[in-house]
């Protein structure tokens, strides 16, 4: 029998699919090894486990050599078989317990409903909080457990040992069980191979083994022993693997019927497993977690080896060699030095875990005197509680303590000289690790410096011990030195007080231990905080020896044996589980809950991991707007690069602070039932609007009894943990939120943070607000960010803003959770500015991540010395401490005690101000010191602090009055832009259902018509060489119409000098109106604060930047107008309301610059322009850079401003025509003329700053403008200078009026002129720039107010091209006239309303209308030696058209994938997509011979004969192939093969197929395991597990992909798919490579961006073929050209059609103009042969 080799594959099922359906179905059968090859699986026994409900059964267990490569290669004669494993994701879930539950429930549904396949391998998983409690479960288990192995591998990476484990709850891995043992002994090896060798998929989530190299496992004998060539790697059954920012819990299953391992024994198997985990488990409370480590890996036998590595490898290995990218080197592979792993009830292996822990008790016989027995006693007692982090101040009289604390083997202590700076320090640490630090002090005012960092653990809940050395009694009150009275020394600010008795052996020294245990529980109980234990001592307070008797350590001998505590607290756990049993206070808030209309969820300040995970949770299960706090970690969360902001599933609601601002917002905003989850709320309005909104029924949840409600409105308070509220209501049903309320908070916010971000761009200087904007930015899931109090902690709170960064990979599997939070900390407490630093840095300590700490300077300077604990070595990563520095105390600056008080008196006794050296302070500590003056330094100094392995300060150089100024500026305009929001969306209401949200309407339908219009003259823009005869403007027009009878106008008019023409519009045009169709209209899209682009991509799945400028401007024009005829308004009034009616508009008027040519004599052109004057033309632009000298066109100038006089504004325009020392020449020479500004004066943008400096004159901007459509502000900042004074702007050129809007409000807040600008468009486009002129002018009045700037006079727009317009494409004359009031030119605004109410087409200017394509569909009858069918064919085009394209899709895809595309080129193709063999309505029969024992197979070939004899039916000509994957390999074969059918090819993502043998061989297998699992497990199962591949990640993430796996669902014959899928795998197919080399057809290969594999391959192919020919010297222009489409993954052509569009049409061009060049050389040939 032939051998088998098992390539373990892995897919995994989305979490929203029903396993019960799914599983009904048989799932593949593995053809495991065959136990005689010498590659077996066997059984290793597990020793009976002590559960006598659970049948000890044997796990599947892979023996014997493992087989290379190369032996492979050798061996020709073997099977290859693939085993998939079926993953199934599921739910989040609020804690580890119910991810067990989760688990549980998910295996018991699988037994019901159990495969029938006799092997196989599924795997669960599910995320969970993300806290550390891989280490604490593991301790758990029973050292008598009967269940192995069992393990914890630790991920610390950098220097781990046992202290870095009891101090940072370090992440790793634990594991119990073995669903799969890979074990391999080198006396099976031949050779003297020693390596793993497996080959994979590597599809979709890895599997991780876990073990050992070089290691012999006897079972027999329960024994070790290093072999080289050996190894044992498990999988185990149940695994818990931390992640910085996630957890995974999974179960993996694993049975195989032919080696005595049944299904039904996985289950049992996997059930002991599971109980002995799940029964011996530390539940998720956070004072008990340490307590198990110690002494249950003490109690553990083992075998120490400090040579010894565990390796953690993916289950799906890989070859290293290259198989052009379809296979990947080996990766994966992890080496750990810090693991325990228990292997059997006698037998652990571990390195780095217990050093010295064996040592649970010292000799105290061996101690000097009693002083060092209790000292010795309190130290061993705090670390067998868990407490090893101690802060030492130094002092005498506390020398045992300190000397007991820093030689215990497993402490880590830090010093300072400061008591207040350590005691902050131990609160800073508290904060981080949730588990509270021991401080140690001397006597006397040492004990007094503790109480401000007492009071702030007190008032927030921090864990901390206090122990204080004291004087003995007789010392007390006798004026003894350094003595006061510390009994109760902190009052009511401790939980615990006891002082204990001068240390005496007539006291049992259990005492001692006994008063310990209590403090620390009290200090670890609800409501956490300080405890305070005073500790008088007599001399000698050194190891001076005095004798003590034993007699005092009666009763400690089990204490000193065990490493247990000696009193232990046992708090059973409360639990708010949402079951029928549940406390009716409970019931009562769920029902409240469930009631609520409009609620809201306030989420405060939040400690731990684990709660901003149940936040989260809560969030999406109420669906509720959210409101978070700074503090909560969820304002600066951090999202999956997979799911665009716009599509979070949680409403955040991060600007409420200054919408709040707004009085409409104010009286609109009210909610009925409020939760607040967490402390305090930072925004003081955000708590003023709850007082207004009560009564409502208001829930606060918090683990503390204490009354936190300064304003006594809460109605409610749940007193539990977080975890436990959330629990307690994650299963309960709510009602869904009112969409329209939510949409209008949602609208609301996202105007105001719009401005927010904006206004902080536009302001040039670096801002504190622009600190606090841009600190996530630096801001990993391995960071943290501890904020300072007073402006730093409301800076962040009021523009901290969530970016999209990447979060890690794994948390992507799950859609339901898109955002994860960042751990924010802050003392706010008692909200002092003292104990700032040192408390971040033992924040840094505690939480074992990057901390950054945002400070003030005075908070720096009140905590200096916190600098000589920052300088110590400690066990902490690397941190960064930004301090903005505006030489005081800014806060002071934005209260209303600024506004009467005199400057003096504010410096002096509130600013505090001070010129105090932040530079030489850092240098006298030895920490490295940057300073930043700009924004760009900033960028760069977090960039460079976040990945260097040192401490650094950044200091911002700030000032105050700048800092208020600014402050007061954001403020005002986050008021505007809320109250902008509101008063559209109150304009647009609609009587729909609350359910509706902002939707308004659907499109019905949209159609363009082809114009031409005649001009009195040539553009301006056309070259000076142009056709005189030749006076037009062609464009379209757009007629959109909505469902309610709307109807609106758009006009789309390229301008001929940039990129766009006519036929690429067309195409685009076509296109949408395919994909418009039925799109819903929503009310948001008139505020132009990137809602249109947030609809573009959302509803038409177009990346915004695709559509051309003229294209999109034409839409957006449309669209509003639309929405305006709607509610019977205007264009003007939808995106400006008024609050009086519009009649506001009818004195109201736009002026316009007349335009000029300039072509002719000084004089002439002189006299035009006095002609323009008289008719009232206030402003004047001329054209210049048309003539040979500048000299000439200055002469032009001189002689219009001696004509025109001073009175008149006079513009040029160069158009970038002059080099830079033409334009200086230009510029000499009108320097008195007086010029409003030079538009582009020079051909390199680059030179424009310059010329402003050195010419003195004004500068515009036009051109340099046209090129920002993409992030334009990005672009804008380097032409902030002042010499420019004017950007014009030209909507159709810089892609409509959201992008001119934008650009304009920049140019406005920098003072500069906003010169909205036409391009020769039609009167529908003049009449919407009139209204849209006059909205910028709005806007310039509002930005006028908030920055205090004076009002500039109204700005003539350049739309003086309307006396071009010979013939207009409306039927009435534009009202272009001069005002009788002013007396200049200009046009009406009412008039501009009135004619676009009415507008109507000229119909005499209409050449064609197009209304959309219709799709013939039919089918083809196709025949083959053993094949014989149907094809599906779509048709879209004209008939008799010769240019023909095919489009071939690709695997689970069919022809209708193409119809978008094909609408679009349709205009110059005849456009035809077929449904390959076995997808859509194609239909394949075998018609072999009826006695052949096997069905034929499909291949490439066979299918490429059946198009190439179908393309035969279809046209005589040659025809154009576009093919994408499959389709494109298929395509490829065409060209290759049948290049006498073919004219070119397009291959869209395609491969020549797989060079290497072996790795063709283990694809194919790879394939037909697929395939098995479509057959057995259905297609929906299947198109989850297709789609969680890598390579699918881009397109997971568009808009349409749900849609497009809906389309995939409709396929109906499965086995015929699944057959294609195996049989036309790549893996089958024999590479074209060589063929490629001799390829005449011209071939165009588009890939994705982000699609690294096949970029490699598409560089490869036209590697191949370029030096191939030019080894044969050929040349010519038809060689491959690659375009990458930027933002896409490997479906190209479904998430960037345009792109597509773009290139395929240039492409086909190209091939009619080859193929025309071929035919005429064939003529000529021919002619030539005649003669």
């Amino acid at each position: 029998m032939k051998p088998h080799i098992l390539l373990a594959s892995n897919l995994s099922i989305s979490p929203f699919l029903n396993l019960h359906s799914r599983l009904r179905m048989s799932p593949p059968t593995l053809a495991f090894l065959n136990r005689n090859s010498a590659i077996h699986f066997n059984l290793l026994r597990r020793p009976p486990i002590l559960n006598p409900y659970f049948k000890v059964v044997e796990a599947v267990r892979f023996d014997g050599p493992i087989m290379g490569i190369m032996e492979l290669e050798d061996d020709e004669d073997f099977e290859l078989v693939i085993e998939t494993c079926i993953t199934r994701t599921l739910s989040p879930a609020a804690t580890l317990e119910r991810g067990l539950q989760s688990i549980r429930e998910a295996v018991e549904e699988l037994k019901l409903n159990p495969p029938h396949s006799g092997s196989g391998v599924l795997r669960f998983q599910v995320a969970v909080p993300p806290s550390p409690k891989a280490l604490n479960w593991f301790c758990c288990q029973l050292e008598s457990s009967g269940v192995f192995p069992q393990f914890f591998v630790s991920k610390e990476t950098e220097n781990p040992s046992c202290k870095s484990l009891y101090l940072n709850r370090t992440r790793g891995v634990f594991g119990i069980g073995a669903a799969i043992y890979f074990v391999q002994s080198s006396s099976h090896t031949s050779g003297n191979q020693s390596s793993i060798r497996r080959y994979v998929s590597s599809d979709s989530i890895n599997i991780a083994t876990y073990g050992f190299m070089d290691i012999k496992f006897d079972t027999a004998s329960s024994s070790i022993k290093h072999e080289a060539g050996s190894f044992y790697l498990v999988i185990p059954e149940i695994e818990l693997d931390e992640h910085g920012d996630i957890s995974i819990l999974s179960a993996t299953l694993a049975w195989d019927d032919a080696y005595f391992c049944t299904f039904k024994q996985a289950i049992q198997s996997f059930e002991s497993s599971i109980y002995q985990a799940g029964y011996h488990f530390c539940p998720t409370v956070e004072r008990c977690c340490s307590n198990y480590t110690r002494s249950a890996l003490n109690k553990l036998k083992l075998v120490e080896d400090k040579t010894l590595q565990m390796v953690s490898s993916n289950a799906l290995l890989l070859d290293g060699r290259d198989y052009q990218n379809d296979l990947l080197e080996l990766r994966g592979t992890a080496f750990f030095c810090q693991f325990y792993f228990r292997l059997s009830p006698t037998l652990a292996v571990s390195n780095n875990m217990l050093d010295h822990a064996c040592e649970t008790s010292y000799s105290l016989p061996e101690c000097a005197n009693i002083n060092a027995v209790w000292a010795s006693l309190i130290v061993e007692e705090c670390s067998r509680l868990g407490l090893m982090y101690f802060c030492i101040a130094p002092g005498s009289r506390s020398s045992p303590l300190a000397i007991a604390a820093s030689t215990h083997p497993l402490t880590t202590c830090i010093a300072c000289y400061d008591e207040r700076s350590l005691a902050f320090h131990a609160v800073g640490y508290a904060r981080g690790s949730r588990s509270p630090a021991v401080v140690i002090t001397s006597s006397g005012t040492a004990v007094s410096n503790l109480f401000p960092a007492v009071v702030e653990a007190s008032q927030d809940f921090v864990p901390l011990i206090l122990l204080t050395a004291d004087r003995p009694p007789e010392l007390q009150n006798a004026g003894a030195n350094q003595s006061i009275n510390q009994v109760n020394h902190f009052g009511s600010f401790v939980r615990f007080f006891f002082s204990l008795p001068t240390p005496t052996d007539d006291i049992p020294a259990r005492m001692v231990l006994t008063t310990l245990d209590s403090a620390v529980h009290w200090a670890t109980s609800s409501p956490y905080g300080p405890v305070h234990i005073n500790c008088p001592f007599r001399e000698p307070l050194d190891d001076f020896p005095n004798k003590w008797t034993l007699g005092c350590l009666k009763g400690l001998d089990n204490w000193m044996s065990s490493g247990d505590p000696f009193t232990k607290y046992i708090q059973m756990q409360n639990s708010l589980a949402c079951n029928g049993n549940a406390p009716i206070p409970m019931k009562q808030v769920r029902e409240i809950i469930q009631g609520g209309k409009r609620g809201l969820l306030l989420v405060g300040e939040i400690h731990t991991e684990d709660e901003i995970w149940a936040a989260l949770l809560l969030a999406k299960q109420l669906n509720w707007p959210v409101v978070a706090d700074i503090l909560s970690g969820l304002r600066l969360r951090k999202l999956s690069s997979y799911f665009p902001k716009d599509e979070e599933n949680v409403l955040f609601v991060d600007h409420l602070d200054h919408a709040l601002l707004s009085d409409l917002v104010r009286v609109s905003v009210q909610f009925d039932v409020v939760i607040q989850i967490g402390s305090r709320i930072t925004s003081k309005r955000i708590s003023q609007m709850l007082e207004e909104c009560c009564p409502c029924s208001y829930i606060v949840v918090d683990n503390h009894p204490f009354r936190h409600d300064p304003s006594h409105f809460v109605s409610h308070r749940v007193h539990c943990s977080i975890l436990h509220f959330v629990d307690s209501l994650i299963k309960a049903q709510f009602p869904c939120r009112s969409s329209k309320w939510c949409g209008y908070l949602g609208a609301v916010d996202k105007m105001v943070a719009s401005d927010i971000s904006f206004q902080i761009f536009a302001e040039n200087s670096l801002t504190e607000p622009h600190v606090a904007h841009v600190i996530s930015e630096a801001l990993s899931a391995d960071s943290a960010l501890f904020v300072g109090n007073s402006m730093a902690i409301r800076d962040a709170d009021m523009y901290g803003y969530s970016h999209k960064n990447h979060i890690h990979g794994i948390a992507d599997m799950n859609s339901e959770i898109q955002c994860l939070g960042i751990r924010v900390a802050g003392n706010r407490g008692a909200s002092g500015i003292d104990g700032l630093l040192s408390t971040a840095i033992g924040f840094a300590v505690g939480c074992n991540k990057r901390v950054l700490c945002m400070i003030g300077d005075v908070s720096f300077l009140h905590d200096t010395n916190g600098l000589s604990i920052f300088n110590q070595r400690m066990p902490r990563k690397p941190m960064t401490i930004l301090v903005i520095n505006n030489h005081g105390g800014a806060i002071f600056s934005l209260l209303p005690i600024a506004d009467g008080t005199d400057q003096t008196i504010l410096n002096q006794y509130f600013y505090t101000s001070h010129n105090i050296s932040i530079h030489k302070l850092c240098m006298a500590h030895g920490v490295r010191h940057l300073q930043v003056k700009t924004k760009v330094e900033l960028r760069d100094a977090l960039l460079v602090s976040q990945h260097q392995k040192t401490d650094c300060v950044i200091e911002v150089e700030s000032s105050i009055s700048a800092n208020a100024i600014f402050h007061s500026t954001l403020k005002k305009s986050g008021c505007q832009a809320a109250d902008h929001a509101l008063s559209i969306l109150s304009r647009l209401c609609v009587p729909y259902s609350v359910l509706d949200g902002l939707y308004l309407c659907k499109i019905l339908k949209m159609e363009y018509s082809l114009y031409r219009i005649q001009l009195r003259a040539p553009p301006t823009s056309a070259s000076v060489d142009h056709d005189h005869s030749k006076f037009h403007k062609e464009g379209y027009i757009l007629l959109l119409s909505l469902e309610d009878g709307s109807v609106g106008y758009g006009e789309v008019a390229p301008l001929e000098i940039h990129k766009e023409n006519l036929l690429d519009v067309e195409e685009q045009l076509r296109f949408l109106l395919h994909v418009i169709k039925g799109t819903e209209i929503n009310l948001s899209l008139p505020l132009l604060k990137g809602s249109f682009s947030t609809w573009i991509w959302n509803n038409l799945g177009i990346p915004e930047n695709s559509i051309f400028p003229s294209v999109r401007c034409g839409l957006e024009m449309a669209i509003l107008n639309a929405i305006a005829e709607s509610h019977g308004s205007s264009l003007l009034n939808i995106t400006r309301p008024q609050k009086e009616k519009e009649e506001i508009y009818e004195t109201s008027n736009v002026k316009i610059c007349g335009l000029i040519d300039s072509t002719g004599t000084p004089a002439e052109v002189a006299f035009i322009a006095s002609s323009l004057v008289e008719e009232g033309f206030s402003a004047l632009k001329l054209k210049v850079a048309r003539r040979e000298d500048p000299i000439q066109d200055a002469a032009v100038i001189q002689e219009v401003r001696k004509k025109v006089g001073r009175q008149i504004e006079l513009r040029v325009d160069a158009n970038r025509n002059w080099s830079y020392e033409e334009a200086i020449r230009f510029g000499s020479l009108v320097k008195d003329c007086d010029l409003q500004y030079i538009e582009e004066p020079v051909k390199d943008e680059d030179d424009i700053i310059k010329y402003c400096k050195e010419s003195g004159l004004p500068v515009a901007l036009d051109e340099t403008i046209d090129n920002f459509c993409e992030n334009p502000l990005d672009m804008l900042v380097k032409y902030a200078h002042p010499g420019i004074v004017a950007v014009v702007i030209k909507p159709s050129v810089v892609g409509g009026f959201e992008r001119a809007a934008l650009i304009a409000q920049w140019a406005h807040q920098q003072g500069k002129m906003a010169v909205v600008s036409a391009a020769f468009e039609s009167g529908l486009s003049l009449l919407t720039y009139i209204q849209f002129s006059y909205y910028l002018e709005l806007q310039n009045a509002d930005i006028c107010r908030v920055m205090n700037y004076k009002l500039r006079p109204s700005v003539a727009h350049g739309l003086g091209t309307y006396q071009w317009l010979k013939q207009d494409i409306t039927t009435k004359t534009l009202g272009i006239h001069r005002d009788p009031c002013s007396g200049f030119m200009g046009a009406s605004i009412a008039g501009a309303i009135q004619l676009l109410q009415g507008f109507q087409i000229n119909q005499s200017v209409i050449h064609r209308t197009f209304t959309g394509d219709q799709v013939r569909t039919y089918h083809l009858a196709v025949n083959s030696k053993d094949f014989s069918g149907s094809i599906k064919v779509q048709e879209v085009g004209e008939t008799n058209n010769d240019n023909v394209v095919i489009f071939l899709h690709g695997f689970l895809g069919t022809g209708e994938d193409w119809i978008s595309i094909m609408k679009a080129i349709s205009g110059s193709a005849r456009c035809i997509s077929i449904d390959l063999p076995g997808h859509g309505r194609s239909r394949m029969k075998n018609c072999g011979c009826k006695d052949a024992k096997q069905e034929a197979t499909l291949s490439v070939e066979i299918v490429a004969h059946l198009f190439y004899n179908l393309i035969q039916d279809i046209t005589p000509g040659k025809v154009a192939l576009v093919g994408y994957s499959m389709g494109a390999r298929i395509a490829l074969h065409m060209a290759l093969r049948h290049g006498d059918k073919i004219s070119g090819a397009v291959i869209i993502s395609g491969s020549p197929g797989l060079k290497d043998g072996m790795a063709r061989r283990i694809r194919w297998a790879k394939d037909f395991s697929r395939s098995r699992l479509l057959m057995d497990y259905g297609l929906e199962l299947f198109l989850d597990s297709w789609y969680a591949g890598e390579l699918w990640n881009s397109l997971r993430s568009h808009p349409c992909f749900k849609e497009l796996v809906g389309r995939r669902m409709l396929h109906d014959d499965v086995y015929s798919l699944a057959k294609v899928l195996s049989d036309l795998s790549v893996g089958r197919q024999m590479p074209l490579w060589e063929d490629l080399k001799q390829c005449n057809i011209p071939l165009l290969l588009i890939v994705g961006e982000k699609d690294k594999k096949f970029r490699v391959i598409s560089q490869k192919m036209c590697y191949e073929i370029s030096q191939f020919r030019k080894g044969r010297n050929e040349i010519g222009n038809n060689f491959p050209e690659i375009v990458e489409v930027p933002n896409c993954g490997h479906a190209v052509h479904l998430e960037n059609p345009l792109a597509v569009i773009w290139k395929l049409r240039q492409f086909l061009t190209k091939l009619r103009k080859f193929s025309t060049l071929e035919y005429s050389e064939k003529m000529h040939q021919s002619t030539t042969g005649n003669r």
